[in-house]
């Protein structure tokens, strides 16, 4: 139920916004409204006020506002002047531009508004780098603490959480770009720089394997073994609830990410093999010998000793002021726009996969599990949707906003609008265009929920 009324609340008020841009400039501009829907379909709700009449319609999926004109039907000649149609041009793209500019100025709202709440996100410290690995390579270890990023000019733009550092990672590896780390250890000292070699990472996919090939996984976490399953494999091998863990098969282990990792890789030919663990427990060490049990994950299997792994990671709190959080919120809005485009940029070249689209199911599944975690989390969701309406609104296919503007661009340069012929041929092409990138979308989210991407 949380997740069902936080989609429709991110619905309303994203489609209610977009669709007032455009009613508040139509209405600036002199245009008569004659409707302004949420959603589309059967009415189910509608008042009138003053020479507009709103309505709420049976599919929340988008929303319009219908103007008087010309086009789509006579007009008394007293109220000509008032056509949309019969506007100047550049009224007319002021009117078409509003509905994506008012969701690029909701969203540097609401990530200001969530600057201003504070979230509370991981520490920026870093668990052990795959092996191998970017970071790995690197010389990145367990504990260091990722203070900033060093920046072209020499000047330092400090990262303020784990969620700060791997959207800066996620944007460097889009550009295919080195990214220079400040680090210090866990105690802020032994500050050193390291870089990153981000150019040759493959990024058609934003996801946590991105992540995993960078070498930046989990936080840093104690190995200290939580709660343990009676009779399971950890409680059998004699481990007990705090043993902390130094080391498996001769190999040290820093962090609770590396642990996991080698507890899931103690399977050879789908057969868990021992493993010889050192273990600190007070002020003994000792040495056990832990069999795991076999857990099949998707096409593969991995071990499992029934155990929770690691302490919760060193938590931060991210807030800002009033105008520190605003003028954030104005960045974060421009970073995910620009990297929205970006990424359908790789998109439509093949350098990016296609797996990247989302739709509706997604959506609803983010809502949900952002609403969950609280008002900032949830208002930080809202923004990254807002931006990425707006932008996707901006693309020049026909039948959105950007479309529209582009032939509004025809007729500046022209002297004529585009022909009745061509409208219609444009607007069938971008139909077409519109529901192959929904039914694309679609696929990707049950993907998502089968677990097949």
């Amino acid at each position: 139920m949380t997740t069902l009324l936080a989609f429709l609340l991110t619905l309303a008020i994203l489609i209610v916004v977009h669709e007032y841009g455009h009613y508040r400039v139509a209405v600036a501009c002199g245009v008569k409204v004659l409707r302004f829907s949420v959603g589309f379909g059967r009415v189910v709700w509608r008042r009138q006020r003053g020479e507009t009449e709103f309505v709420v319609s049976m599919l929340p999926l988008g929303g319009y506002v219908k103007m008087l004109d010309e086009r789509e039907g006579s007009v008394p000649a007293a109220e000509r002047a008032r056509a949309y149609n019969n506007r100047p041009l550049w009224q007319r793209s002021s009117i078409v531009a509003a509905g994506p500019a008012a969701n690029l100025l909701l969203a540097v709202l609401l990530y200001a508004a969530a600057n201003w709440v504070g979230l509370e996100e991981p520490k920026a410290v870093l668990g052990a780098p795959t092996v191998g690995s970017i970071a790995d390579r690197a010389g990145l270890a367990a504990g260091d603490w990722v203070r900033g990023v060093v920046q072209d000019d020499g000047g330092n733009e400090p990262v303020q959480s784990m969620t700060d550092l791997r959207w800066q990672l996620t944007d460097a590896a889009l550009r295919g770009e080195r990214i220079a780390l400040r680090i210090t250890d866990a105690q802020g000292h032994g500050e050193r720089t390291v870089r990153l070699a981000l150019e040759g990472v493959n990024a058609r996919e934003v996801d946590a394997e991105l992540m995993r090939r960078i070498g930046i996984g989990t936080p840093f976490s104690e190995p200290v073994l939580g709660k343990l399953v009676e009779g399971g494999p950890a409680a059998r091998a004699g481990l007990r609830e705090g043993d902390r863990v130094l080391g498996v098969d001769g190999a040290r282990i820093d962090d609770a990410g590396r642990l996991r990792e080698t507890i899931r890789a103690a399977v050879r030919d789908g057969v868990p093999v021992p493993m010889a663990w050192e273990v600190q427990r007070g002020s003994e060490r000792l040495s056990l010998t832990v069999m795991p049990g076999l857990l099949t994950d998707g096409a593969r299997s991995v071990g499992r000793i029934e155990a929770y792994v690691g302490q919760a990671p060193e938590m931060v709190t991210v807030r800002y002021g009033v105008v520190d959080g605003l003028v954030r919120g104005a960045q974060r809005t421009w970073e995910v726009a620009a990297l929205s485009l970006r990424m359908l940029g790789k998109m439509l070249i093949g350098e990016a996969s296609l797996k990247n689209l989302s739709g509706p199911l997604t959506i609803a599944d983010y809502a949900g599990q952002s609403a969950q975690l609280g008002l900032a989390y949830y208002l930080g969701f809202l923004a990254l949707v807002s931006v990425s309406l707006g932008v996707l609104n901006l693309l020049p296919l026909p039948m959105l906003d950007g479309g529209h503007l582009m032939y509004h661009l025809f007729e500046g340069v022209t002297g004529r609008p585009v022909s009745e012929v061509w409208l219609d041929r444009l607007q069938r092409g971008g139909l077409a265009i519109m529901l192959v990138m929904m039914s694309l979308a679609l696929y990707n989210d049950v993907a998502r929920l089968l677990g097949l991407h």
